[in-house]
């Protein structure tokens, strides 16, 4: 198994009753508080007497490999038979030659790179997209179809969280990816929240941060219709004193 880290994970194929469902670890701090770019695949190999047993393995990336990062995300797309995984974003520290004793935990946004990681033959390109100004971190990323959606996010440099919202497109015909970015309207400040699927057309965001030191405690519903994309915010449950009151409010 990788060591201790605080991940991003993703399904990568393959629904909740699958055999064949796989999970990316990609990234992410260890205890000892160093980084790490390795990227491993984790399968289910058997169910057996309500036993489960698992295989995990360090894939090798070749070509424009993401760098040691965390706070990132991975999605996968799927486009004409084909899957493919995104990384995006994340927070690093800064370059060696920069690194000082005084220096030396100091962190800032990666380049805001996409990366597109096929996992079939472990190679990875990337793309620079003029529409992605910042590398932010702790963004909320979900995919639907050949379609990832990064919404907010924080910026180290300029200390804020941006109410932005892009579609990156993946489309994978026989020859070159083709990936386009589009900026869309409608987007919400968010930093650190937790994002789940509840159905083909239907995500749900919760907790996060709207600005610093401020809790987010209303929840959003994400939902696509005719591919166009809706956030409107929905019923927030009836959340305990120790949730209230805590400084920490999920992935800070």
């Amino acid at each position: 198994l990788p060591p201790l880290r605080y991940p991003a994970i993703c399904t990568l194929k393959g629904g909740s009753e699958s055999e064949k469902q796989q999970y990316i670890i990609h990234g992410g701090k260890t205890p000892n508080n160093e980084l790490s770019d390795k990227m491993y695949v984790m399968s289910v190999v058997s169910k057996n007497n309500k036993k489960v047993t698992f295989r995990c393995t360090e894939k090798d990336l070749v070509g424009d490999v993401p760098g040691a990062r965390y706070g990132h995300s991975i999605n996968v797309v799927y486009s004409r038979g084909k899957s493919m995984g995104v990384v995006f974003g994340g927070r690093s520290y800064i370059p060696s030659a920069q690194r000082t004793t005084e220096k030396w935990n100091t962190v800032a946004d990666c380049l805001p790179h996409v990366f597109l990681v096929d996992f079939e033959f472990g190679c990875s390109t990337a793309y620079n997209l003029p529409e992605l100004q910042d590398g932010l971190a702790f963004h909320v990323s979900f995919a639907r179809n050949d379609t990832v959606y990064i919404l907010g996010g924080h910026s180290i440099a300029n200390n804020i969280r941006p109410a932005s919202l892009y579609s990156i497109r993946v489309d994978l015909p026989l020859g070159s990816p083709a990936v386009n970015c589009t900026v869309l309207q409608g987007g919400i400040a968010v930093s650190s929240a937790i994002v789940t699927q509840t159905n083909n057309d239907e995500f749900v965001i919760v907790g996060g941060y709207q600005i610093e030191n401020q809790k987010r405690m209303v929840c959003n519903i994400v939902s696509f219709e005719d591919n166009k994309i809706e956030i409107r915010e929905m019923e927030s449950p009836h959340w305990t004193p120790d949730i209230k009151h805590s400084k920490i409010w999920f992935g800070s």
